[in-house]
């Protein structure tokens, strides 16, 4: 099949793949691919969703809280409520200063008051859900009662998300103890909620937290008036890495305090649903510090987000097929289009070349790309993917300037795919590697400029006396991966790193 240069230069420029970040993502709804972690969350069978940044975890959140809401109510009879907004909530960096004073008990604390007041504010105060609990007014009498008992007063009118932060935050000083020290009895003395109590000695000053006491009848008083209603609710949360400051003493307090918080909801009509990054999960739960209950936390623990081969093709061809041009020029079939994996396998090679490099032992394209995008981990992220066609599509048109009167293979060349990775690589670099990671950017840089495979010998040379410490950290992010001869650079940031082909 060949093209004319002339037409795919009209085509080219019409094309939209939307975009990799899913709060911008126009294309979400209607390209989306329903992987095995959205059928589990679907099916609730997961409440913990770990995924790699640019894996999709926002992408899946945002379905969840935009566009099934009213599935999920009327088919499942299932409420959504959600925290931290898709955008990411910039608010809470304005309370940094309250934040760092917190120990993780207290955030334990903040955590079920800001879930609690989720249930209240966008379930129990909803308009939309009014008819639903009219014959729940006897519960919900008991389960404001049991919230005012907690000291968390109601939220009077509508707010926004820094309102109820700052409620929050003033809710919790409310359940915090007052200690005084009798000197004659060398008692410490702890009022909670104005009362006195004398049991704590003075060698007993940790801050204790009685609001989880409380919790067990807030939550009780809620699932009495979802089960009067017949209904359940999720409570969703997501973009944790955006709202502390990253790798912060104050980003482990709170999110531990998070899933620690999980256990005093867990029950089949309420879920705390989270959204995270799985380096920052596994920093939490692999700390020096431990984690108390931490087979509670993973039971419902979703897989890590991954993608195959096949769903980054249909990926690839659902979002070129938005374009109602392009579709009418190859003579597509929507019907068999969206429900022939075969099918897009053949529409894939319409657009893009059968390999990228030509030869007999040469991979077709859609392994190459899949393969070429997959970091040290073989995690491939539709971010990448995105990132890198759309680069294709731009460079392809500059290639197609230049030979108006020429006629083309395919509407998308070899050398516009390999200039759409080098560009990816090189953005890893910057986006990634950089900005992630500046806690190891100065042992990443030692790779720069060097070779793509490297012996043991050559990394403790390399990095020094902590090298092997070093290379488990780039093995975990994966800048490295190991193979039977030592270590290699995966593609994805090899020119990124300005890398030359061969061992060290």
């Amino acid at each position: 099949m060949s093209y004319k240069n002339i037409d795919l230069i009209d085509i080219l420029p019409s094309i939209n793949l939307g975009d990799g970040i899913a709060e911008q993502d126009t294309l979400l709804e209607s390209t989306r691919i329903e992987t095995s972690v959205f059928s589990d969350l679907l099916q609730d069978r997961v409440d913990l969703i770990p995924g790699t940044k640019g894996s999709g975890k926002s992408a899946l959140y945002r379905i969840f809280v935009e566009f099934l809401p009213e599935m999920l109510l009327k088919q499942r009879k299932i409420v959504i409520a959600h925290g931290v907004s898709h955008h990411g909530d910039p608010v809470f960096h304005a309370f940094k200063e309250q934040f760092e004073k917190l120990s993780e008990d207290e955030f334990v604390d903040f955590w079920c008051i800001y879930f609690v007041s989720l249930a209240h504010e966008q379930f129990i105060k909803n308009d939309i859900y009014k008819n639903l609990i009219t014959d729940c007014k006897e519960e919900i009498d008991i389960f404001r009662k049991s919230c005012q008992d907690a000291k968390i007063p109601e939220i009077q009118g509508k707010k926004s998300l820094k309102d109820i932060l700052d409620w929050c935050l003033n809710a919790l000083k409310q359940i915090r103890p007052k200690i005084t020290y009798n000197i004659d009895t060398k008692e410490i003395q702890i009022g909670m909620f104005g009362e006195g109590q004398t049991n704590k000695k003075i060698n007993e000053q940790k801050y204790t937290s009685v609001l989880p006491t409380y919790i067990a009848g807030i939550k009780t008083a809620l699932e009495k008036i979802l089960k009067k209603s017949q209904h359940s609710i999720w409570l969703m949360i997501d973009r944790l890495d955006e709202i502390f400051p990253r790798r912060s003493d104050l980003e482990k307090k709170a999110l531990r305090g998070l899933l620690r918080t999980t256990r005093f909801f867990a029950s089949p009509e309420i879920r705390i649903k989270i959204f995270l990054r799985d380096d920052m999960l596994s920093n939490m739960v692999n700390s020096n510090e431990g984690f108390t209950a931490l087979t509670h936390v993973t039971s419902r623990q979703a897989d890590i987000l991954r993608w195959e081969e096949n769903q980054i093709i249909d990926l690839i061809i659902k979002r070129l097929m938005t374009n109602e041009t392009l579709q009418k020029y190859l003579n597509i079939d929507i019907e068999k289009l969206n429900a022939s994996t075969e099918y897009r396998h053949e529409i894939f090679y319409m657009i893009f070349p059968k390999n990228v490099y030509k030869g007999k032992k040469q991979s077709d394209t859609s392994r190459w790309i899949y393969t070429h995008v997959a970091d040290g981990n073989n995690v491939v992220t539709p971010r990448d993917i995105i990132f890198l066609i759309t680069k294709a599509i731009q460079k392809e048109q500059d290639i197609l300037s230049m030979n108006k009167g020429s006629e083309s293979e395919s509407c998308i060349s070899s050398q516009a795919i390999l200039y759409g990775h080098e560009q990816l690589s090189k953005n890893k670099k910057i986006t990634i590697l950089e900005a992630e990671f500046p806690h190891l950017w100065g042992q990443i840089k030692k790779l720069i400029g060097g070779k793509t495979e490297y012996k043991e010998k050559t990394l403790k040379e390399l990095f020094g006396k902590k090298w092997e410490e070093i290379v488990a950290n780039l093995v975990s992010i994966g800048v490295l991966s190991k193979n039977k001869d030592g270590y290699r650079v995966p593609f994805l940031y090899r020119e990124g790193l300005e890398l030359t082909q061969g061992s060290s």
